[in-house]
């Protein structure tokens, strides 16, 4: 191989007998993580104080599974509230109102600048701020009334706290979704005669799904961890479960570790499921071939296509 460049020549490369770039940093990053994983199997292993056998007699007991149930329906009643309070706050933010965008982005400032914990002792201690909740015309007549203690219950109070503060995080997921699509996309669907609804269903709708999708995965994930939080204020979800046990047994250590393999597993589903749901919408959109489940599992790089050949 040779080049001309202002009358030099260079000299002739052969790459035949390249040899292979050696990384030895690879192979001392590589020895000191199985080094570090012997030591924590070791550790898994040899240390009584982790109480296997206490794990394995609470793991499958029906409290712990009630604790279980009481977290996943809070997951998904919160989720639900999140992504239907979040696609109104994006339409609002995305709105030519400037009266409704500014309500809609004080709104998403103050959930997201306020911890989710103070936002359920709030929810939960609602009566001594308004003992009584009614409903009527503003400033008129009222047509119901009621107890705030008997209204908001700690699962009412877990749902407006976690489900109002998911909705401002998914506001900001869905508008950056929707931004993120060409806006000639919408406008070559208007030109072919589609209303702003069949344009925002069958064009804008699928595209920003690519955008949405991922983080909304990661925030269920999320919000399965947060539901931890609503143990201050008597739910029984799975720590405040596990915590009503170790009080009573003085096991603090193996009935934790009992909530610990009992959320990875959860985790571990959403986060599978999650990957299917990327790998369905991004058709289209990767070169990349679609990944196996025990190639996901194994965590195997994703094979990528070649290129389609060009016939002359």
């Amino acid at each position: 191989m040779t080049e001309k460049r202002s009358g030099d020549t260079v000299a002739d490369v052969d790459v035949a007998g390249a040899a292979h770039v050696r990384h030895p940093l690879r192979w001392v990053a590589s020895l000191v993580v199985l080094v570090l994983a012997a030591q924590f199997a070791h550790l898994l292993w040899t240390n009584d104080n982790f109480q296997w056998d206490v794990v394995g007699r609470y793991v499958n007991a029906s409290l712990i599974g009630d604790g279980i149930a009481i977290t996943l329906e809070l997951t998904v009643i919160a989720m639900a509230v999140g992504i239907a309070g979040g696609i109104l706050l994006a339409v609002g933010r995305l709105s030519d109102n400037p009266l409704l965008r500014a309500a809609c982005g004080l709104y998403v400032w103050f959930f997201r600048g306020i911890p989710v914990l103070v936002q359920l002792v709030i929810w939960y201690n609602l009566s001594a701020l308004l003992p009584r909740v009614s409903v009527g015309i503003p400033f008129g007549p009222e047509f119901a009334h009621g107890s705030t203690n008997q209204l908001i219950t700690p699962l009412v109070a877990a749902v407006l706290g976690l489900g109002l503060n998911e909705a401002a995080y998914m506001a900001e997921i869905i508008r950056g979704g929707l931004l993120a699509v060409d806006p000639g996309q919408a406008e070559a669907a208007q030109a072919l005669g589609m209303g702003g609804v069949r344009t925002f269903r069958r064009i804008v709708l699928p595209q920003a799904m690519r955008f949405i999708v991922p983080p909304t995965g990661s925030q269920v994930i999320n919000m399965l961890k947060a539901t931890s939080l609503v143990s201050v204020i008597a739910l029984a979800d799975l720590l405040y479960t596990v915590q009503s046990i170790y009080n009573r047994t003085f096991q603090t250590i193996p009935l934790l570790l009992v909530a610990c393999l009992w959320y990875l597993v959860i985790t571990s589903i959403l986060y599978v499921g999650q990957s299917f749901i990327e790998h369905h919408y991004a058709r289209g959109a990767t070169r990349n071939a679609r990944q196996g489940f025990w190639d996901f599992v194994l965590m195997r790089r994703r094979r990528p296509v070649p290129p389609p050949e060009v016939t002359a």
